[in-house]
Protein backbone atom coordinates (compact mmCIF):
# COMPACT_ATOMS: atom_id res chain seq x y z
CA UNK A 1 0.00 0.00 0.00
CA UNK A 2 1.57 3.28 -1.11
CA UNK A 3 0.28 6.64 0.06
CA UNK A 4 1.62 9.69 -1.75
CA UNK A 5 2.28 12.38 0.85
CA UNK A 6 4.27 14.61 -1.52
CA UNK A 7 1.84 17.49 -1.27
CA UNK A 8 3.36 20.91 -0.72
CA UNK A 9 0.20 23.00 -0.76
CA UNK A 10 -1.41 21.39 2.31
CA UNK A 11 -0.71 22.79 5.77
CA UNK A 12 -2.02 20.65 8.60
CA UNK A 13 -3.08 22.51 11.72
CA UNK A 14 -4.72 20.94 14.76
CA UNK A 15 -6.35 23.14 17.37
CA UNK A 16 -6.19 21.85 20.95
CA UNK A 17 -7.70 22.97 24.21
CA UNK A 18 -6.56 22.29 27.76
CA UNK A 19 -8.75 19.87 29.71
CA UNK A 20 -8.31 19.30 33.45
CA UNK A 21 -6.23 16.16 34.00
CA UNK A 22 -8.46 13.25 35.00
CA UNK A 23 -5.99 10.53 36.02
CA UNK A 24 -5.36 10.44 39.80
CA UNK A 25 -1.56 10.46 39.42
CA UNK A 26 -1.39 13.18 36.77
CA UNK A 27 1.83 15.20 37.16
CA UNK A 28 0.38 18.43 35.78
CA UNK A 29 -2.95 20.19 35.99
CA UNK A 30 -4.11 19.90 32.38
CA UNK A 31 -4.08 17.59 29.37
CA UNK A 32 -4.20 18.85 25.78
CA UNK A 33 -6.93 17.43 23.54
CA UNK A 34 -7.71 18.04 19.88
CA UNK A 35 -11.09 19.77 19.63
CA UNK A 36 -11.96 18.61 16.10
CA UNK A 37 -12.00 14.82 15.81
CA UNK A 38 -14.61 14.18 13.13
CA UNK A 39 -15.29 10.50 12.53
CA UNK A 40 -15.36 9.66 8.81
CA UNK A 41 -16.75 6.63 7.00
CA UNK A 42 -14.91 5.17 4.02
CA UNK A 43 -17.29 7.05 1.73
CA UNK A 44 -16.57 10.33 3.50
CA UNK A 45 -12.82 9.70 3.41
CA UNK A 46 -12.96 9.14 -0.35
CA UNK A 47 -15.00 12.33 -0.82
CA UNK A 48 -12.09 14.35 0.65
CA UNK A 49 -9.77 13.40 -2.23
CA UNK A 50 -10.40 16.59 -4.20
CA UNK A 51 -9.65 18.73 -1.13
CA UNK A 52 -6.09 17.40 -1.06
CA UNK A 53 -5.63 17.39 -4.84
CA UNK A 54 -5.67 13.61 -5.06
CA UNK A 55 -6.21 12.98 -8.78
CA UNK A 56 -7.84 9.55 -8.41
CA UNK A 57 -11.66 9.91 -8.54
CA UNK A 58 -13.36 9.55 -5.12
CA UNK A 59 -15.56 6.70 -6.43
CA UNK A 60 -12.48 4.68 -7.38
CA UNK A 61 -10.88 5.38 -3.98
CA UNK A 62 -14.03 4.26 -2.17
CA UNK A 63 -14.41 1.05 -4.18
CA UNK A 64 -10.73 0.21 -3.77
CA UNK A 65 -10.79 1.04 -0.05
CA UNK A 66 -13.79 -1.21 0.57
CA UNK A 67 -12.23 -4.06 -1.39
CA UNK A 68 -8.92 -3.67 0.47
CA UNK A 69 -10.62 -3.71 3.88
CA UNK A 70 -12.55 -6.86 3.00
CA UNK A 71 -9.40 -8.58 1.67
CA UNK A 72 -7.35 -7.57 4.74
CA UNK A 73 -10.08 -8.98 6.98
CA UNK A 74 -9.83 -12.38 5.29
CA UNK A 75 -6.03 -12.35 5.31
CA UNK A 76 -5.74 -11.43 9.01
CA UNK A 77 -8.28 -14.14 9.87
CA UNK A 78 -6.01 -16.61 8.02
CA UNK A 79 -3.09 -15.47 10.23
CA UNK A 80 -1.25 -13.35 7.70
CA UNK A 81 0.56 -10.32 9.12
CA UNK A 82 -0.38 -7.17 7.23
CA UNK A 83 2.03 -4.25 6.83
CA UNK A 84 0.91 -1.02 5.16
CA UNK A 85 2.21 2.53 5.18
CA UNK A 86 -0.38 3.35 7.84
CA UNK A 87 -0.57 0.37 10.19
CA UNK A 88 0.40 -3.23 10.89
CA UNK A 89 -2.08 -5.96 11.77
CA UNK A 90 -1.65 -9.41 13.28
CA UNK A 91 -3.55 -11.94 15.41
CA UNK A 92 -2.42 -12.81 18.93
CA UNK A 93 -3.68 -15.56 21.25
CA UNK A 94 -4.12 -14.28 24.84
CA UNK A 95 -3.71 -16.34 28.00
CA UNK A 96 -1.19 -18.70 29.60
CA UNK A 97 -0.95 -22.42 28.83
CA UNK A 98 0.83 -25.55 30.08
CA UNK A 99 1.24 -27.05 26.60
CA UNK A 100 -1.37 -29.81 26.80
CA UNK A 101 -4.43 -27.76 25.79
CA UNK A 102 -6.54 -28.69 22.78
CA UNK A 103 -8.73 -25.57 22.76
CA UNK A 104 -8.87 -22.05 24.14
CA UNK A 105 -10.30 -21.56 27.67
CA UNK A 106 -13.87 -20.37 27.95
CA UNK A 107 -14.14 -16.64 27.35
CA UNK A 108 -10.76 -16.41 25.60
CA UNK A 109 -10.73 -15.41 21.93
CA UNK A 110 -8.08 -14.49 19.35
CA UNK A 111 -7.29 -10.76 19.43
CA UNK A 112 -6.23 -8.47 16.60
CA UNK A 113 -3.15 -6.39 17.35
CA UNK A 114 -2.77 -3.11 15.46
CA UNK A 115 0.34 -0.95 15.44
CA UNK A 116 0.64 2.44 13.78
CA UNK A 117 3.45 2.43 11.23
CA UNK A 118 6.49 4.67 11.69
CA UNK A 119 5.96 6.33 8.30
CA UNK A 120 2.59 7.75 9.40
CA UNK A 121 4.03 8.87 12.74
CA UNK A 122 6.88 10.58 10.88
CA UNK A 123 4.53 12.34 8.46
CA UNK A 124 2.38 13.71 11.29
CA UNK A 125 5.45 14.72 13.30
CA UNK A 126 6.95 16.65 10.38
CA UNK A 127 3.84 18.21 8.87
CA UNK A 128 1.35 18.96 11.63
CA UNK A 129 1.43 22.19 13.61
CA UNK A 130 -0.47 22.57 16.89
CA UNK A 131 -2.42 25.67 17.86
CA UNK A 132 -3.19 26.04 21.58
CA UNK A 133 -6.61 27.56 22.06
CA UNK A 134 -6.91 28.05 25.82
CA UNK A 135 -8.63 26.16 28.61
CA UNK A 136 -11.82 24.27 27.85
CA UNK A 137 -14.60 25.23 30.25
CA UNK A 138 -16.92 22.25 30.05
CA UNK A 139 -19.62 20.46 31.99
CA UNK A 140 -17.36 17.46 32.55
CA UNK A 141 -15.24 15.19 30.44
CA UNK A 142 -14.91 11.46 29.69
CA UNK A 143 -11.23 10.79 29.06
CA UNK A 144 -11.07 7.02 28.64
CA UNK A 145 -13.29 3.95 28.91
CA UNK A 146 -11.83 0.59 29.90
CA UNK A 147 -13.64 -2.66 29.14
CA UNK A 148 -12.56 -4.78 32.11
CA UNK A 149 -13.51 -8.05 30.42
CA UNK A 150 -10.90 -7.54 27.67
CA UNK A 151 -8.66 -4.79 29.07
CA UNK A 152 -9.16 -2.79 25.88
CA UNK A 153 -9.34 1.01 26.14
CA UNK A 154 -11.79 3.12 24.09
CA UNK A 155 -12.60 0.21 21.78
CA UNK A 156 -15.20 -2.31 22.94
CA UNK A 157 -17.98 -2.87 25.44
CA UNK A 158 -18.86 -6.32 26.81
CA UNK A 159 -22.41 -7.22 27.86
CA UNK A 160 -23.06 -7.85 31.57
CA UNK A 161 -19.55 -6.84 32.57
CA UNK A 162 -17.65 -4.04 34.26
CA UNK A 163 -16.86 -0.84 32.39
CA UNK A 164 -14.51 1.73 33.98
CA UNK A 165 -15.09 5.33 32.92
CA UNK A 166 -12.43 7.92 33.79
CA UNK A 167 -12.58 11.66 33.42
CA UNK A 168 -13.78 14.47 35.66
CA UNK A 169 -17.16 15.75 36.80
CA UNK A 170 -18.57 12.21 36.57
CA UNK A 171 -20.09 11.56 39.99
CA UNK A 172 -23.79 10.71 39.89
CA UNK A 173 -25.72 12.89 42.30
CA UNK A 174 -29.23 14.34 42.43
CA UNK A 175 -31.85 15.95 44.58
CA UNK A 176 -35.28 14.41 45.15
CA UNK A 177 -36.91 16.38 42.35
CA UNK A 178 -34.50 15.12 39.67
CA UNK A 179 -33.78 11.60 40.89
CA UNK A 180 -35.50 10.01 37.87
CA UNK A 181 -33.50 12.10 35.38
CA UNK A 182 -29.95 11.41 36.51
CA UNK A 183 -27.79 8.34 35.96
CA UNK A 184 -25.54 6.70 33.38
CA UNK A 185 -27.07 5.62 30.10
CA UNK A 186 -25.74 3.39 27.30
CA UNK A 187 -26.90 4.74 23.92
CA UNK A 188 -26.79 2.69 20.71
CA UNK A 189 -26.13 4.09 17.25
CA UNK A 190 -29.88 4.35 16.63
CA UNK A 191 -30.39 6.67 19.59
CA UNK A 192 -31.96 4.12 21.95
CA UNK A 193 -30.79 4.45 25.56
CA UNK A 194 -30.58 1.96 28.43
CA UNK A 195 -30.11 3.01 32.06
CA UNK A 196 -27.15 1.45 33.86
CA UNK A 197 -28.71 -0.14 36.94
CA UNK A 198 -25.56 -0.81 38.98
CA UNK A 199 -22.66 1.58 39.65
CA UNK A 200 -19.94 -0.12 41.70
CA UNK A 201 -17.79 3.00 42.04
CA UNK A 202 -19.21 6.50 41.93
CA UNK A 203 -16.53 9.18 42.19
CA UNK A 204 -15.91 12.52 40.41
CA UNK A 205 -13.06 11.03 38.34
CA UNK A 206 -14.04 7.35 38.14
CA UNK A 207 -17.21 5.37 37.52
CA UNK A 208 -17.36 1.57 37.47
CA UNK A 209 -20.51 0.38 35.74
CA UNK A 210 -22.24 -2.94 35.21
CA UNK A 211 -23.17 -2.92 31.53
CA UNK A 212 -26.58 -4.15 30.32
CA UNK A 213 -26.82 -7.86 29.46
CA UNK A 214 -28.58 -7.32 26.13
CA UNK A 215 -26.04 -5.31 24.12
CA UNK A 216 -26.13 -6.22 20.42
CA UNK A 217 -22.78 -7.57 19.13
CA UNK A 218 -21.31 -5.31 16.48
CA UNK A 219 -23.49 -2.33 17.38
CA UNK A 220 -21.82 0.92 18.39
CA UNK A 221 -22.53 2.50 21.78
CA UNK A 222 -21.72 5.73 23.60
CA UNK A 223 -21.94 6.75 27.25
CA UNK A 224 -24.28 9.50 28.49
CA UNK A 225 -24.05 10.84 32.04
CA UNK A 226 -26.71 13.00 33.68
CA UNK A 227 -25.92 14.37 37.13
CA UNK A 228 -26.30 17.33 39.47
CA UNK A 229 -22.87 17.03 41.03
CA UNK A 230 -20.54 20.05 40.67
CA UNK A 231 -17.97 19.62 37.88
CA UNK A 232 -15.01 20.18 40.19
CA UNK A 233 -16.44 18.09 43.02
CA UNK A 234 -17.49 19.17 46.50
CA UNK A 235 -19.89 21.98 47.22
CA UNK A 236 -23.66 21.83 46.96
CA UNK A 237 -25.83 19.92 44.52
CA UNK A 238 -26.45 21.86 41.31
CA UNK A 239 -29.90 23.29 40.65
CA UNK A 240 -30.10 21.83 37.13
CA UNK A 241 -29.05 18.51 35.61
CA UNK A 242 -25.91 18.66 33.48
CA UNK A 243 -24.95 16.21 30.72
CA UNK A 244 -21.58 14.63 30.01
CA UNK A 245 -21.48 12.93 26.60
CA UNK A 246 -18.70 10.61 25.54
CA UNK A 247 -16.96 11.30 22.23
CA UNK A 248 -15.72 7.69 22.39
CA UNK A 249 -17.59 5.05 20.41
CA UNK A 250 -17.55 1.47 21.72
CA UNK A 251 -18.39 -1.66 19.73
CA UNK A 252 -20.36 -4.34 21.58
CA UNK A 253 -19.04 -7.89 21.64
Amino acid sequence: MAIDFRLTDVIHRIIVKFFPAYLPLAKKKYNAKAVMQTELTIHEIASKAEVYNITTPPKIIEEGFNAAVELITYLVADNYKIKTDLFRLSVRIPGEYDGTETHLPDGIYPEVKITIDDSLRKYVRQNVSIIFDGIEESNGFIGEIIDEATGLIDQVITSDNILTVRGYGLKIESDAAHSQQVGVFIQDDKGNTTLVKAIAQNEPRTLKLLTPANLVPGMEYTILIYTQSPVKGGGTTLKDVREVTSSITLVAQ
